[in-house]
């Protein structure tokens, strides 16, 4: 069997693979060191081009699994690319799971920097001034709303329970979950938001869920409620949310990512006092790259078993 490697984990792989394995690298701009006409398996790396996905796919005529280190196949699944996977019945799973640890942390930090103040007691520190007297909120009794109660969402849940928050959240299929006190079906998430003082956006981002967060959902949120995105930009709409921010619609919000990457210097997303914003990195993590390897290892072993794949993508839905 022949498997398509990118260059940056090639090398810890290939100790792990079988010893009947063929190995093909492939670069970040789509060079290769080898024929991939026969290639079975593809595991691509993080800021995948559009040219080389391109040229991956149609130069591995063979192909018959994709695995990606992303959790969110945005990128992949588009308009360019998705008929492909459809003709061929290729397979794709991604990688979620091996992000939700680092991103729930994250998450957790954010709401704690909001109801801490921390980056006003930052500013005092770095001023060496000793001020007192302002409102310190808990998480305990908040209500906190995740839309898009999946892999990711679970682990958030789990970390804020554990902070003794009410905890509600939102999927396509509804079921009860550990640690939720309520969970609605994806079209419901909308009669919560005047219920809750926190909404985080865990979604995957696909035709229905762009710009879903829009002024509507933004209005009907509690003037002390607090948003935090950590799945994609396009989930939100930036111009209704400036407009939020500036006119006291909600109390601030927390962007690890947004419609466009890296933000542009003149957004007015940058001046807003009541708004963190992080370059997209809340997945980061230095146990990131063994928990994708090990996923894809783990795959790989049940793919050449017959055995069904875990984390495959449904390519109509896009997640």
């Amino acid at each position: 069997m022949k498997i398509i490697l990118p260059i940056e984990v090639a090398d810890a792989l290939l100790p792990q693979l079988p010893s009947n394995t063929a190995v093909v690298r492939v670069d970040s701009e789509g060079n290769l060191d080898g024929d991939i006409s026969d290639a079975e398996v593809y595991f691509s790396w993080y800021f995948l081009k559009p040219t080389t996905l391109h040229k991956i796919l149609t130069t591995a005529t063979q192909l018959r699994w994709h695995h990606a280190p992303n959790a969110g196949v945005n990128h992949i699944l588009t308009p360019t690319f998705t008929p492909t996977y459809l003709e061929r019945n290729l397979i794709l799973t991604n990688s979620a799971g091996v992000h939700g640890i680092p991103i729930a942390e994250f998450v957790i930090a954010f709401m704690l920097a909001h109801a801490k103040k921390l980056r006003q007691l930052y500013t005092f520190a770095a001023e060496h001034h000793w001020q007192r007297g302002f409102q310190i909120q808990d998480l305990w009794d908040a209500k906190l709303l995740i839309i898009g109660a999946g892999g990711i969402g679970r682990e958030i849940a789990a970390r804020a329970k554990a902070f003794g928050m009410e905890i509600y959240g939102s999927r396509r299929h509804p079921e009860p979950l550990p640690n939720f006190d309520k969970v609605v079906g994806a079209n419901e998430w909308r009669s919560l938001l005047s219920e809750v003082d926190y909404v985080v956006i865990a979604t995957p981002l696909t035709k229905e869920t762009k710009g879903m967060i829009d002024a509507e959902a933004l209005r009907l949120m509690r003037p002390n409620a607090y948003l935090i995105n950590i799945a994609r930009g396009a989930i939100v709409d930036e111009s209704a949310l400036v407009k939020a921010l500036q006119e006291g619609w909600i109390a601030g919000a927390a962007l690890d990512t947004v419609f466009t990457e890296p933000l542009p210097s003149e957004s007015p997303l940058w001046l807003l006092p009541n708004i963190f914003i992080t370059p997209h990195c809340s997945a980061h993590s230095s146990r990131v790259k063994e928990r994708t390897l090990a996923l894809f290892l783990n795959n790989l072993t049940s793919y050449r078993d017959g055995k069904p794949l875990r984390n495959v993508v449904d390519i109509n839905a896009g997640y």
